[in-house]
């Protein structure tokens, strides 16, 4: 017989179960490999923890073995040690096209580093080294001698971030490279990282209701470096608003000061107190040093979130640079709030993550919305020969989450595509904007990219763009809308979606539209001002602002005599701004988020904001022209509006391109002979119809009978239970002498094997497997038979 799952070691011992599947997002423990290090305890326990409560097949766990710390390594340690051997074990075990997640289960070095040459030399994390390849820091005149790191390296952008793409489909590198989404599952003890497992776990399907929350201190000028992440702000909370389901807040404010949460982005350079956070959460710190899980930094570091609460965090790994495409942007949390997982919402708001580590529970996906599923007339062990007619059936969430396709696996391992079902040939979708009809006929060949991305083209053809006034952009499945209309509410620009079968045998494209109308923007009207050059005691600035209704408003300033700090003469014209009563009216400005060059650059000048009052495209129309005194560069030149970031004020909409049937029932010809005789687990997967791909799984239990050959399998302890100090006993007996082979499998593979044998005795130390669930099987090959025996 098969024996079972392994179920957890308590007090040291380990209980022989079964176990149900549970519900996954875009990805499950069938799309993961867990990477243990033998050399320690830790890591083992922690990655057999992982795999019970993910459901990670055995074969899914790649054994390797490190004695250094866990800092760095070299990158040729790191890929002698770690690449190597997973590509060697995915070829291997026939997981190639089936593996799109790593995660690396703690006391694996999180820095890979490499010297030499600037054009070969660097250091990159860990996880994005597995990533997408090591990125050198390439030649770079303009870096500052302490950090030569301080640059954007061809070669080191991803081409999946911002894609909303899915995975596999849209590698970060090219469609020919080796690349996984990476995490690494690590804190200061086993207890602290199973708890983050347990976060992500609970997180699912659980759409929480607390704000997650954007962060900058309240005087920008305090840590202006850290910051820079403020101007990303408004688009992520417009996007989230739109999808109406994660709560995204920006807040000049501390993490404290805003209480229990469901995440949170911040830039610092200090230690503050951190609040407690929601199962799901994504929360990081925009610093220097974030990355220094296991090294004192003075800063908060990605482990600092998770010991928290938090289910996962990103930091850099040396002095990156305050680049945003090296640190993860604000949409995090959108793609969070469409169904994404962890991992595929960080890897997506990273442009340049090659510096960057990534760590915590790759699958967490709070908004995820499975199917539901069931096999019919399937008992358990029900016995297979030859080709057996399976019959099963699958319900979608909902009419926006169709599924799209069906796969089998046997065991957990990839065996075939029940069905997938793309947009069909000849299908048309529908789109009314502002009143105005057009429509789209899917040609054949298409997925939902190339059919969003068609249909956005379609919709910014110049005639009919200049009657709707509303400009497309494809976003991978989804198409977001804003408004060209300056003067008009986003509730009166209307959005209708509708979708019909065509001359096609079957309606398989759906469109979705987020909402009926556009929604507003929240954002208030911008425009950065810049005064540069030494300061003399006769210099001026004068800003004349030209409000809405014409009325006109003139604030002026002098140099105060002796004063040879620029920082400080445009910080009082700031000051004098926001004193002024005639601007402290709802149509008027404020002056914000200052800079002092003087101070954080060491050359003379400033810069600032000027904000509109109100929220609103029409509100930033206010008109404004900054001048000075002779000497005084300033830029912009000439009278401008306080549109700088039209786009975020601009109302908008989104709608979706889905494929599938809401209702899809299946039968197929499952031919058993290419498979070992034995106990074995079928398993379904069904998936959403959208990028998203939110998966649900099915299982049974099923018994393949083809030949004669039998065996049986035991444990010789008799018990399911075993301390971690034993020795396993386990023996296979045949039912022939004609046997050649016999192998015993576990966690992470093949264990150990006797051949020409028809039975044999195996033992081996428990401690070799460590703390956690472990299956048992044998495979019982005979000497004419054209496959073997699994029990």
């Amino acid at each position: 017989m098969r024996v079972n799952t392994l179920a957890r070691y308590a007090t040291g011992l380990i209980a022989l179960i079964a176990s149900a599947a549970n519900l996954f997002a875009g990805g499950s423990g069938l799309n993961v490999v867990v990477v243990v290090n033998q050399n320690s305890s830790n890591s083992v326990e922690l990655g057999n923890y992982y795999c019970e409560k993910r459901q990670v097949p055995p074969q899914n766990v790649l054994r390797i073995n490190w004695a250094g710390g866990n800092i760095s390594w070299t990158r040729s340690e790191f890929e002698t040690i770690l690449l190597a051997p997973l590509n060697a074990m995915l070829a291997a075990r026939q997981l190639t096209n089936q593996i799109d997640y790593v995660l690396l289960s703690m006391d694996i070095p999180y820095r890979v580093t490499e010297t030499g040459l600037p054009i070969v030399s660097g250091n990159n994390s860990t996880t994005a080294a597995l990533y997408y390849g090591f990125k050198p820091d390439g030649l770079c005149p303009t870096c500052p001698q302490c950090c030569p790191g301080c640059s954007l390296p061809s070669g080191s952008a991803s081409v999946y971030a911002g894609s909303e793409g899915i995975f596999r489909q849209t590698p970060p590198i090219s469609a020919n490279s080796n690349s996984w989404l990476v995490m690494m599952l690590t804190a200061n003890n086993p207890a602290q990282a199973k708890a983050i497992v347990d976060r992500g776990a609970a997180s699912d399907y659980s759409f929480p209701t607390q704000n997650a929350y954007l962060l900058r201190v309240p005087d920008h000028n305090l840590d202006p470096f850290r910051s820079v992440r403020y101007p990303q702000f408004d688009d992520a909370v417009f996007e989230a608003r739109i999808r109406n389901t994660a709560r995204l807040v920006r807040s000049n404010a501390f993490p404290s000061d805003v209480g229990f949460q469901f995440g949170s982005q911040f830039g610092r350079a200090v230690l503050y107190p951190l609040p407690g956070f929601v199962p799901g959460a994504m929360a990081d710190n925009l610093t220097s040093y974030s990355g220094y899980l296991f090294e004192e930094s003075g800063m908060i570091d990605a482990l600092d979130y998770l010991i928290a609460g938090a289910t996962a965090s990103y930091g850099t790994i040396i002095e990156p640079c305050n680049y945003l495409e090296k640190f993860p942007s604000p949409r995090n949390y959108f793609y969070q709030a469409r169904g994404f997982t962890t991992a595929e919402s960080y890897y997506q708001s990273v442009t340049n993550p090659y510096q960057g580590i990534l760590v915590g529970e790759p699958l967490a996906a709070p908004f995820a919305l499975p199917s539901s599923g069931l096999w019919s007339n399937l008992p358990p062990n029900a016995v297979l020969a030859g080709t057996t007619n399976l019959s099963l059936g699958f319900l979608a969430a909902g009419p926006d989450r169709p599924i799209q396709q069906v796969d089998l696996f046997l065991d957990g391992t990839f065996v075939q595509t029940i069905t997938n079902i793309p947009p069909r040939t000849n299908n048309i979708v529908y789109v009314t904007l502002n009143g105005f009809p057009t429509n789209y006929t899917v040609p054949a060949n298409s997925s939902l990219k190339s059919v969003a991305t068609s249909l956005a083209a379609r919709l910014n053809q110049n005639a009919y763009s200049n009657a709707t006034k509303v400009a497309a952009f494809a976003r991978g499945d989804r198409i977001e809308l804003r408004s060209l209309a300056l003067n008009t509410p986003g509730g009166q620009v209307s959005l209708n979606v509708s979708n019909n079968i065509g001359t096609a045998t079957a309606l398989t494209t759906h469109l979705s539209a987020s909402r009926t109308d556009f929604l507003n923007t929240t954002a208030f009207g911008l425009r950065s001002f810049v005064v540069t050059n030494a300061v003399q005691d006769t210099s001026f600035l004068q800003l004349t602002v030209t409000k809405t209704n014409g009325s006109v408003v003139m604030v002026s300033v002098t140099n105060t005599p002796g004063n040879t700090d620029a920082s400080v003469f445009v910080r009082s014209l700031v000051d004098a701004v926001n004193i002024n009563a005639s601007l402290a009216t709802a149509d008027g400005v404020t002056a914000g988020d200052f800079v002092g060059y003087d101070f954080w650059l060491g050359r003379p000048g400033g810069e600032f904001n000027l904000i509109a009052r109100s929220q609103g495209w029409p509100e930033s129309q206010i008109q404004a022209q900054l001048v000075g005194s002779v000497g005084l560069s300033i830029a912009p030149g000439g009278t401008v509006r306080l549109d700088e970031n039209v786009s975020d004020l601009q109302p908008r909409n989104h709608f979706y391109v889905t494929a599938g049937f809401t209702n899809l029932p299946l039968t197929l010809g499952f031919s058993t002979t290419a498979q070992p005789d034995g106990y074995h687990e079928l398993t379904a997967v069904a998936y959403e119809g959208s990028h998203v791909r939110t998966q649900k799984r099915i299982s049974q239990s099923v018994r393949i009978q083809n030949t004669t050959l039998t065996a049986t399998f035991t444990s010789l302890l008799g018990d399911t239970n075993m301390a971690l100090e034993a020795t396993l006993q386990f023996s296979v007996v045949a039912n022939t002498n004609n046997i050649t082979r016999i192998e015993l499998f576990s966690t992470g593979g093949a264990l150990t094997n006797v051949t020409s044998q028809s039975s044999a005795n195996f033992s081996l130390a428990a401690i070799n497997l460590g703390v956690g669930l472990h299956p048992f099987y044998a495979m019982v090959t005979r000497a004419d038979a054209v496959k073997p025996l699994r029990r």
